[in-house]
């Protein structure tokens, strides 16, 4: 059953919050740089909790730093509904992605509280530690705790550039990464969440829409590989005798592509090559040593899987052709999300009722919900990115997005908040 409020965020405090979050920033003048528990995340993180305190909401954070905002519900026992995102980024990247998801969250309870509109449920905004991968090599930290899929072992392996592992740098931000596993949620702990973000595509620009209703959330599996060939003299070396790792891997690259482009078995996938790193990286030395990432996602697991392993066939008819070896270790496998239908349904009415034009899609980008729906039904709200920009100083979304966004998703809530 629907309710029939009238529903009208305040863009200016939604502009507001997120420029003054943009304050909090590593890299001033060439985009936003706010790493997980760097001195930047921690002025934001303190920021937030103020903004929350002042919205009337009682504020916690677990061992790992995830926040939480409660705007308590009238039931007693009653498993809580989530909302939000994240406000670390990558390095130079926007001032939306992830924040837009926390400050329409809190506009939302906002709303709620100030039409006084009754809730069983508690409504928590929710603040997920490091989403990015930016310091850590591992993106999802706080939610990846939640679901039981990151322990205090593996946080003391997880390493930054500066040899300083998540385990310290938690202690030092003041979190007891000591005792990750009291955070994990089971089913039932958590009554539903919804996530608002950026789109970080070009569909709904495109198709002129203000709105998306996510329907899966496509998980990653990410590989090191690496290329060894033998170093030579860039002019003394023939070209028939030449074992060069850099050839061979830009060829393995294409050939990357070309699966993530034509061996999908579902709606949607993609394969990247990411980060390259060449030995001896001189101008006058053929390379002896190539050290490549690949980042394949998709809607579904199984094609996912079949994606990778085509991609790993390729590279090594390609070595064997080429005279040199080829090695690959894997870092993670992870697994879609489809997003709940009871959710989707009520996001789809919503929008409806109050004269959205909105469209179905699945998100490229894994979120902290990815993560959430182990434990819990998850929904996503999508708002439109200018360009299809995001982790680039150019990601812009038009704040009347984040206005028509929020009031859907403070209907949602509502409703949510007050099911048996």
């Amino acid at each position: 059953m629907g309710n029939k409020q009238e529903w009208k965020a305040d863009r200016t405090r939604i502009q507001s919050w997120i420029e003054h979050l943009s304050q909090f920033n590593a890299t001033p003048g060439t985009g936003n740089t706010r790493q997980l528990f760097t001195q930047e995340d921690i002025g934001g993180r303190r920021y937030i909790i103020d903004e929350m305190k002042a919205l009337g909401l009682d504020v916690s954070c677990d061992d790992i730093g995830n926040i939480y905002g409660v705007c308590k519900g009238s039931g007693e026992g009653l498993a809580p509904v989530w909302s939000g995102s994240h406000i670390d980024t990558v390095y130079q990247g926007g001032a939306f992605d992830g924040i837009s998801g926390v400050v329409c969250a809190m506009e939302a309870v906002r709303m709620i509280r100030e039409k006084g509109i009754p809730h069983k449920r508690d409504l928590v905004v929710t603040v997920f530690s490091g989403e990015e991968p930016a310091r850590f090599g591992m993106g999802c930290i706080g939610s990846r705790v939640l679901s039981g899929h990151l322990t205090t072992d593996q946080a003391k392996k997880l390493m930054d550039p500066d040899g300083i592992s998540l385990y310290e740098a938690a202690k030092q931000a003041g979190y007891t990464p000591d005792c990750l596993e009291r955070s994990i949620k089971k089913p039932g702990d958590v009554y539903a969440s919804v996530e608002l973000h950026i789109e970080q595509n070009a569909l709904l620009e495109r198709e002129g829409l203000p709105l998306g209703v996510v329907t899966s959330i496509c998980a990653p599996s990410n590989f090191v590989v690496e290329v060894t060939g033998r170093s030579a003299h860039a002019g003394g070396m023939s070209m028939e005798d030449r074992r060069d790792a850099f050839t061979a891997a830009c060829e393995m690259a294409l050939a990357v592509e070309e699966c993530g482009r034509n061996e999908s078995q579902s709606e949607y996938s993609t394969a990247t090559v990411g980060s390259v790193k060449v030995e001896p990286n001189q101008s006058n030395i053929i390379p002896g040593k190539v050290e490549f990432t690949i980042d394949i996602r998709d809607a579904g697991k199984e094609s996912k899987d079949h994606i990778g392993k085509m991609i790993l066939e390729r590279m090594e008819a390609i070595a064997k052709k080429r005279g040199v070896q080829v090695s690959w270790r894997q870092q993670n496998n992870d697994a879609p999300m489809p997003c709940d239908l009871h959710i989707m349904e009520k996001i789809e009415r919503y929008s409806e009722e109050m004269g959205i034009p909105y469209k179905k899609m699945v998100s490229g980008a894994f979120h902290d919900s990815m993560f959430l729906g182990e434990f819990c039904p998850v929904g996503m709200i999508f708002v439109p990115s200018r360009d299809g920009l995001s982790h680039c100083p150019e990601e812009w979304t038009d704040y009347q997005y984040l206005e028509t966004g929020s009031q859907v998703l403070a209907a949602v809530l509502a409703e949510l908040a007050n099911e048996e």
